[in-house]
């Protein structure tokens, strides 16, 4: 299962390389890898959401379609909305990390600030009930990502 989330996951993103958003027909999809439609909402589900940098667009029925949107970083503030408003009020560690992963892959993070970020938000530097820690940890992120933005701002002002 695994080798086909991956082979779907590779596929789209194929197809969204030149583009920052794409239409898929799901039962299409499934159809040319052979799966059933649930297989491809688990990728999009679990390698295309907000975590990951995408936006998912869904409209069932007949005529329906899967819109799949890269998040984009135009002076920071559609990306930084998405993942705040993703951060929430509390945050598990995985889906901490998930949102590390994707500054880092997007250079917006050196690979040192992404371990000195995951290091802030893991279950161990944390010493709270595990509720507690979810709230914390999301307060904690909501920061971290504030300032990284901030960051890239004060940068592209210093390269003109």
């Amino acid at each position: 299962m695994a080798q086909l989330s991956d082979t779907i996951e590779r596929f789209i993103k194929e197809l969204m390389e030149e583009d920052a958003q794409i239409e898929l027909k799901r039962n299409e999809l499934a159809q040319h890898f052979g799966c059933a439609p649930s297989q491809i909402n688990y990728v999009l589900a679990t390698r295309f959401s907000v975590d990951h940098g995408y936006i998912i667009e869904s409209r069932r029925g007949g005529g329906g379609f899967v819109r799949i949107v890269r998040m984009t970083h135009p002076g920071g503030s559609t990306l930084l909305d998405a993942l705040l408003n993703r951060v929430g009020t509390e945050i598990d560690e995985e889906s901490a990390n998930a949102i590390i992963v994707l500054l880092f892959e997007r250079k917006l993070i050196t690979k040192n600030e992404a371990m000195l970020m995951r290091s802030a938000v893991a279950k161990n530097a944390l010493a709270l009930p595990v509720s507690a820690k979810n709230v914390l940890r999301a307060a904690v992120m909501r920061n971290m990502l504030s300032q990284v933005f901030r960051n890239l701002e004060e940068d592209s002002r210093h390269d003109v």
